[in-house]
């Protein structure tokens, strides 16, 4: 779906398709785990152990449900500064590097 998007819209095919595999259900579990951890502990809370029970009862969620929250906000803020600022370092090299190509063509 995410190739047939990409190229109707007319988007990077490649990255488009990369993307897919940091988001699916086997990298999920891990990454819901990882910005628990990181809001229980700007929290300051006890984090809760990673067992297959506790997370399977319904009646544990909301005591998880902050911190998931905040950990998943930071975690978003994070990688939007870091994407920015990658995507902008690596057009600035592309564009220096046509400058050069340029240059040397002359």
């Amino acid at each position: 779906m995410a190739a047939a998007a990409a190229i109707v819209f007319r988007v990077n095919l490649p990255i488009s398709v990369a993307l897919v595999f940091v988001t699916n259900p086997i990298t999920i579990p891990p990454m819901f785990y990882a910005a628990y951890l990181l809001g229980a502990l700007v929290l300051g809370q006890a984090v809760a152990p990673f067992d297959l029970a506790f997370w399977a009862e319904p009646a544990n969620w909301l005591s998880i449900l902050y911190p998931l929250a905040l950990g998943c906000l930071l975690c978003a803020m994070a990688c939007s500064v870091v994407g920015y600022f990658g995507v902008r370092l690596a057009w600035r090299w592309h564009v220096l590097r046509q400058w050069e190509r340029r240059r040397a063509r002359r």
